[in-house]
C-alpha cells in the first residue's frame, strides 16, 4: 500500500509570508483560475482556517500577490523609477530579456491577472488597470524629461510595445523576444526628439 506525503504544517509566525511565496509559485506554474486556495495552503504549508484569516477570498489573495510583485520590483515597471540608471535606458529596459533561468517565461502579471478577471469591477481587474496607468505615468515623465515631442502619446505608444512584446515573450517561450520591440522603441524615441540643427 502506498502512502502519500504532505509537507508538514508549520507553525508560528510568517504564515502571511509563506501564503504569498506559494500563490506566486502556483500562479506563475498554472494561472490564478486554475489554482484553488485548497492548493495554496497545502504549498504554504498553512491550514485553510490560516489561508482566510489572511485573506478571506481569492481576490483578496490575488491582489495582495500583485502588490507585493509590484513592491518588490518583479514587474516590467519596476525599472521605471530607478534612478541610478539615465532615463532613456529607463525606458529601453522595459524591453530587455528575462533571465536565462525564467521557466516558464510570462508575460506580465498584471495583464494576465485582468485577462483571468475580465470584470472590469472586480478588485484584481481595477488593482490590474491601476498598475496600468501607473506604468504610462511613469514612462511620460521619463520621455518628457528626455524632451521628446507629444509626450503622453509617445508613453502610449511604448507601453504597448512593452506589453506586446512581454505577451509574445510568454506566448512563443522567448525570453529574449523585446529586443524587437526594442528595435522600435528607439527609432519612436529618436523620432520624437526636438531637431537639433
Amino acid at each position: 500500500m502506498s502512502t502519500v506525503t504532505t509537507a508538514p504544517r508549520r507553525q508560528g509566525r510568517g504564515g502571511r509570508e509563506r501564503i504569498l511565496a506559494a500563490a506566486a509559485q502556483l500562479f506563475a506554474a498554472q494561472g490564478i483560475n486554475a489554482t484553488g486556495m485548497e492548493q495554496v495552503a497545502e504549498q504554504a504549508p498553512v491550514s485553510k482556517r490560516t489561508l482566510y484569516a489572511h485573506f478571506r477570498t481569492k481576490s483578496e489573495l490575488v491582489v495582495a500577490h500583485l502588490h507585493d510583485l509590484a513592491s518588490a520590483g518583479h514587474t516590467l515597471g519596476s525599472v521605471l523609477t530607478r534612478e541610478d540608471i539615465p532615463a532613456r535606458e529607463r525606458v529601453l529596459a522595459l524591453f530587455a530579456p528575462l533571465p536565462a533561468d525564467a521557466a516558464p517565461v510570462r508575460g506580465c502579471p498584471f495583464i494576465d491577472a485582468a485577462a483571468e478577471f475580465p470584470d472590469p469591477e472586480s478588485a484584481v481587474h481595477s488593482y490590474a488597470r491601476e498598475q496600468k496607468l501607473l506604468m504610462v505615468r511613469l514612462v511620460t515623465a521619463l520621455v518628457t524629461e528626455l524632451g521628446c515631442r507629444e509626450p503622453a502619446a509617445l508613453a502610449e505608444q511604448l507601453v504597448t510595445l512593452a506589453d506586446g512584446a512581454a505577451s509574445r515573450a510568454m506566448v512563443l517561450g522567448e525570453p529574449d523576444y523585446g529586443r524587437h520591440a526594442r528595435a522600435a522603441a528607439e527609432i519612436l524615441l529618436d523620432n520624437a526628439l526636438p531637431d537639433t540643427d
